[in-house]
């Protein structure tokens, strides 16, 4: 008798992890690990063990959401020292990369004073040679540049630190994500496979078509004192049905956050996925992994956050995505890591750079990548870039975290593609410090004003104003709040009535609708139906 073939349950959790940390994108860059190894990792893992009663109580105070403080109730010291000396052991290598990286900076500052800086090489720490660049600005402030195609082939790139844990869920409570490791737990089963590997996908895809037991064992490596657990993912009943898009509209549904899906019958075009994958009931209506097509046509990704590249969602849709679209940059900066190269080291081969104003054709369609200033707290961040996606001439514009810091240049884009049918605008308009994200890569150390007057900010109503007035939409969406609750292990967020974004983002609603534009913040989900313009024209004629 055959064996019976099962289906991955819908509320199995794949959580991708880096020395079992969750992994985000800035744990993947050799060069951001290493930087977050030491100056994020490590540091909050000394202070949990010399105080975890400071980190019990922090955990709990609300002013105290999403800092650096393990959320383990002051206990499990054993076993985060234990992870410690693991981290230490293992990264041996990539700890003596980040403090190199360190001491180049102090060197720079000390001695390279707008002379030539040949002779300097002789003073790169042994371990950087030929793994960076010397340069001065233009103003004569002297950097480096790291060679990071190099880097990913050397024993700097350390695959060993990435595991998968595999668990069921019923709920959206995590530990905040940047803050706190997850330990073992016996309900939780930890995979030591690289993200690359090819497992993941041949697992993903069970969660629509069933395989025997013994194949995805064999594919992953379950060892055999693992078997019972992993059994305990699996079922027999088949998940709904997907039914594809047949329409001869164009279907936008919103997942959540900044995930919007495009579809018509002919393409489907998904925007920054962070999706609530999990089949559990709750109170909040969302579409899941189950409502995305079986093939997406692009994957556009607007900027190098956690909350807009999240490997949870992309590595079990990796198999689907025909193509993975990126900003371009291979500026070989500590702060602005190559996505193109990210990606295809975690087993993405698809994926295509794309530059300022350069525009993708396909069918009847286009996407046009476009400038993006704000939000990255004043670094020099060239990976980033908004999007414009034309339907049968039916526009759709996507501004994710802009900041409209000179409406000149929004002017001049607006030049080039026109008017927009429909907006879609950040409005997390507080935004955390600089060093909230960016601290683990800065070596000279800034003030707390500077930190503070440099935010991780969106639009305000004045500025989400500003692009209303240039673009001119018929429909404007507020989103990328970080409001569902399947965000907040990622972003912490948590907002009230009176929080600054809400009232922001509540005036902007109420001075679109005085306008006459239809005008919502997205929560939980959304679908709407659009004509195609180009058909309409033709009718009419």
């Amino acid at each position: 008798m055959s064996e019976k073939k099962v289906y991955l349950k819908p509320n199995v959790v794949l959580e991708p992890l880096f020395d079992r940390w969750y992994a985000w994108s800035h744990l993947i860059s050799p060069v951001t690990a290493a930087m977050n190894t030491i100056g994020r990792h490590l540091t909050i893992m000394d202070s949990y063990l010399d105080d975890p009663s400071i980190h019990a109580e922090a955990v709990i105070n609300p002013k105290m959401k999403g800092g650096p403080f393990m959320d383990f109730g002051g206990g499990r010291v054993e076993e985060v020292e234990a992870l410690k000396n693991t981290i230490l052991k293992r990264q041996e290598k990539v700890i003596q990369f980040a403090k190199a990286a360190k001491e180049l900076d102090k060197i720079l500052l000390a001695e390279a004073k707008g002379f030539g800086l040949e002779t300097l090489y002789e003073k790169v720490p042994d371990i950087l040679k030929g793994y960076v660049e010397l340069f001065y600005d233009r103003n004569n402030n002297a950097d480096f540049r790291f060679f990071e195609s190099l880097l990913y082939k050397s024993e700097f790139y350390n695959k060993s630190a990435q595991s998968i844990a595999l668990w069921i869920t019923d709920n959206d409570h995590r530990p905040f994500c940047l803050s706190t490791p997850r330990l073992n737990e016996p309900e939780v089963l930890h995979l030591d496979i690289p993200f690359e590997h090819a497992g993941i996908d041949e697992l993903s895809r069970m969660k629509r078509t069933p395989r025997a037991l013994s194949e995805i064992k064999q594919a992953l490596g379950i060892p055999a004192e693992q078997e019972v657990l992993f059994e305990t993912f699996f079922t027999e009943t088949p998940p709904p049905v997907y039914k594809k898009y047949t329409g001869d509209k164009i279907r936008m549904r919103y997942f959540g956050h900044a995930c919007i899906l495009v579809e018509t019958k002919d393409v489907s075009i998904l925007v920054d996925p962070l999706i609530s994958y999990y089949g559990y009931d709750t109170d909040i209506e969302h579409f899941s992994d189950a409502d995305l097509p079986d093939t997406i046509d692009y994957v556009l990704i607007t900027h190098n956050h956690q909350d807009h590249i999240l490997f949870e969602t992309l590595l079990p849709l990796r198999h689907k995505i025909k193509n993975l679209i990126v900003p371009r940059t291979n500026s070989g900066k500590m702060e602005d890591p190559d996505l193109k190269q990210m990606f295809n080291n975690i087993g993405f081969r698809n994926v295509i750079p794309m530059d300022e104003m350069e525009t993708i054709e396909f069918v009847d369609s286009t996407i046009t990548g476009l400038p993006f200033t704000g939000e990255h707290s004043d670094l020099n961040i060239l990976t980033k870039s908004c999007y414009l996606v034309q339907i049968s001439g039916f526009k759709l514009l996507f501004l994710a975290d802009s900041r409209i810091v000179e409406s000149a240049l929004y002017k001049h884009i607006h030049g080039q593609i026109g008017d927009v049918d429909v907006l879609f605008l950040g409005m997390e308009c507080d935004g955390a410090p600089l060093t909230w994200l960016y601290g683990p890569l800065i070596t000279k150390k800034i003030t707390r004003d500077q930190d503070g007057s440099r935010r991780l900010a969106g639009s305000d109503c004045a500025k989400g104003m500003a692009l209303i007035d240039i673009f001119k939409p018929k429909e404007a969406y507020v989103y990328a709040m970080g409001m569902e609750p399947w965000l907040e292990f990622i972003s912490s967020i948590k907002y009230t009535d009176e929080s600054n974004p809400i009232i922001q983002s509540n005036k902007l609603v109420e001075l679109c609708q005085e306008r006459g534009i239809i005008a919502e913040r997205l929560y939980g989900e959304k679908e709407l139906l659009y004509d195609r313009k180009e058909e309409l024209v033709s009718v009419l004629q």
